[in-house]
């Protein structure tokens, strides 16, 4: 981090580009963090995938179900393996003010280049708690932060509180984790002073082209719909982004078939049945070539029926698959 805390905001909008990938955790057999699968990962991530920047130690990597030394260990072995390569965002929140602090503080030395953080998640407070919660925070570091407005976090970032958390000066950016709508409306209220960023592929061409957006921050879109040699997501973003929006569009109709197997198994009608996708999302890189691997309890591992399943659909959508585990 070389800026300082009243200059987060115009460092985001200079280095917040491109494709941003949001990181899974692998774990070993013994169900421990295994640092060596997630070099692979970055290594792939950084080399033949060509992502811009990553999205560590959040939804997509179990946060919940680590201990606090071992989300300081991902956040590191993260930004070691991203250096020189591409950009890291690390998430640091916690329930508890002093320890986000504390983690957020850690991301910054250990050298990540902004944090994001989820709100408290428990217990419920209102507006005027929440905003007191994000002002002691922000207070006492000096990294870049963007806010987190999921549903993961089991509730809602008002717009009313988002307009006042916008005005803090180290607050740079907010990833919108809900319907198109909901970040249509907090672009308008806020994209004047800090990033809004939606982290859905589905609509990342037209918020290029009618939003004005610079980077899709962050899914698992980019190693989930790509794969070495094939990068169809980066192409068209190149494409959108240097205004050739009609070889854009081209190029984003390729992955309808992908898009399809995506509303299947991660985000369609069928999925709330599934529970939580993060083991969905594991299974998917893990068949294309990524650690995959395991997940933590509570969440359960995807049942070998389904994973054949998913193999096949990800074959017929036209993406190399490697053979489940047990096949």
């Amino acid at each position: 981090m070389d800026y300082a805390p009243a200059e987060a905001k115009a460092a985001a909008r200079e280095r917040f580009s491109g494709l941003w990938a949001a990181t899974t955790t692998p774990f070993d057999r013994d169900g421990q963090l295994d640092t060596a699968a997630l070099g692979a990962d970055m290594e792939r991530l950084t080399g033949d995938l060509g992502v811009d920047g990553v999205f560590c130690a959040g939804v997509m990597s179990e946060f919940w179900a680590l201990s606090g030394a071992e989300r300081r260990q991902l956040v590191a072995a993260a930004v070691a393996a991203a250096r020189g390569k591409c950009q890291v965002i690390a998430h640091s929140g916690h329930h508890s003010v002093t320890e986000a602090i504390e983690l957020t503080r850690h991301a910054e030395a250990a050298g990540a280049d902004f944090a994001v953080v989820i709100n408290p998640y428990y217990p419920s407070a209102d507006d005027d708690g929440l905003y007191d919660w994000f002002a002691w925070l922000c207070r006492n570091v000096s990294i870049g932060i963007w806010l987190f407005d999921t549903r993961y976090a089991g509730a809602s970032l008002s717009l009313q509180l988002i307009d006042r958390l916008a005005d803090i000066k180290n607050v740079c950016g907010i990833k919108v984790g809900r319907d198109h709508a909901r970040y249509l409306e907090v672009l308008r209220r806020v994209g004047d002073r800090i990033l809004v960023c939606e982290p859905n592929e589905g609509t990342w061409l037209e918020n290029i082209v009618e939003h004005g957006q610079r980077v899709f921050m962050s899914s698992a879109a980019p190693y989930l719909y790509q794969v070495p040699g094939w990068r169809p997501m980066r192409t068209y973003t190149e494409l959108a982004l240097a205004g050739d929006v009609a070889r854009a569009a081209e190029v984003s109709a390729t992955l309808e078939p992908v898009r399809a197997v995506a509303a299947r198994w991660l985000h369609g009608d069928a999925a709330p049945g599934r529970g939580n996708p993060v083991p969905y999302i594991k299974a998917w890189a893990g068949l294309l070539g990524m650690s995959g691997g395991p997940v933590r309890p509570p969440l359960t591992q995807v049942p070998p029926a389904e994973l054949t399943e998913m193999a096949a659909d990800l074959q017929a959508a036209g993406l190399p698959v490697l053979a489940p585990a047990g096949s």
